[in-house]
């Protein structure tokens, strides 16, 4: 299925039903006085966070999104039926905004959750509701009242706990790969990751956390090289960023340190928050390191990169230190979910078996 993660639709909501002019006729009922019945309400429009859904190319698609009319009043006391609301199914994580301002209207954070985002318009009043001991035979009505009309711009940002950043080949699909149960496709080229793909991380039993792994960024990205930047969108809602390294490139060419450095200098011009957010580095590629070298190499790379976080080994294609690194990262989510939400009910993903009773 294609990934889009960005989609703009044209929503309206039905207008209501017209109120009705009628009067009762009936045989030696001279004065019968007004019957005529309000008009039904216009459908409403809904959105639903569906949790089965991963991408917005449903609306790429299918841009205009139309309720209908409520029905029109009758005589007799009869009331117009309200027209059937619709639903508009999207992922989990989506932003409805305004498509003109931007403003974020509403956003669908919890798997069910459903909001009203277009309001149907309340059907006109017939005759009958304005009948009184001084007008006995109202001819007055009133319209439906229009329905709500909005041009929206659909946002999907993944739910992830942790973000993995890095360049293209640093390994961050095959870091995925070996801790979750993801099956993104990798290969010995540059930008085989087209699109963000999602692996959950289990740790024990009813314990886990979400990992994104983000196509990769080059030097120049926010002036749209390479894939440019049009996927971090999807780290601002981690808790955790992992800088994938790779620390033995095929062409010695090149500088691991320099690219490391570009990659902070382009997510700081993207979000100065998202460059702000908890972020370690994770040297990969370590076997290609031959063993009485790695501590010298890591070493050098943390002095000239100027590193003061966190700073963690690993060989994602032998799995060598993804158990340590994931047990880490576990670790910390658990404490920032505590220290977060001191009072409210902790996630159940981050709960520590050691302390049920």
């Amino acid at each position: 299925m294609k990934f889009v993660d960005e989609a703009f639709i044209d929503i309206a909501a039905g207008d209501g039903g017209n109120g009705c002019v009628s009067f009762r006729h009936e045989k030696y009922k001279e004065f019968g006085g007004p019957n005529g019945g309000d008009g039904g309400r216009g459908g409403h429009v809904y959105a639903v966070a569906d949790p089965n859904l991963n991408t917005l190319v449903d609306f790429r698609y299918s841009r205009r999104h139309e309720a209908k009319r409520g029905q029109h009043g009758m005589g007799s006391d009869m009331f117009g039926a309200a027209a059937d609301d619709i639903t508009l199914k999207m992922p989990v994580g989506t932003l409805v905004c305004d498509a003109e301002t931007g403003e974020v209207l509403y956003e669908l954070m919890v798997p069910g959750e459903k909001v009203m985002i277009a309001k149907g318009g309340d059907g006109g009043f017939g005759n009958m509701r304005f009948k009184s001991a001084i007008n006995r035979a109202p001819r007055q009505k009133t319209p439906g009242w229009p329905g709500e009309k909005k041009s929206l711009k659909l946002e999907l940002k993944v739910l992830a706990d942790v973000g993995l950043l890095g360049m293209p080949n640093a390994g961050k699909s095959t870091f995925i790969a070996a801790v979750s149960n993801a099956r993104p496709k990798i290969a010995d080229y540059p930008f085989t990751t087209l699109h963000p793909n999602l692996g959950v991380v289990r740790v024990g039993p009813e314990q886990s956390f979400v990992v994104a792994d983000i196509p990769g960024l080059i030097e120049g990205a926010s002036e749209g090289a390479g894939l440019g930047h049009q996927f971090l969108r999807h780290l601002q809602r981690t808790r955790l960023l992992l800088h994938v390294v790779d620390i033995a490139p095929f062409d010695e060419g090149v500088d691991p340190v320099a690219q490391a450095k570009a990659i902070v200098a382009e997510l700081k011009k993207y979000d100065k928050a998202l460059y702000e957010k908890p972020r370690w580095l994770v040297l990969n590629k370590l076997d290609m390191v031959p063993e009485d070298e790695r501590a010298a190499r890591v070493k050098e790379f943390v002095k000239r990169m100027r590193w003061k976080g966190p700073v963690f080994e690993i060989s994602a294609l032998t799995r060598l230190g993804c158990e340590p690194l994931v047990q880490a990262i576990f670790t910390d989510l658990r404490a920032q979910q505590q220290a977060a939400l001191p009072e409210a009910a902790p996630d159940p993903r981050f709960a520590d078996p050691s302390a049920a009773v």
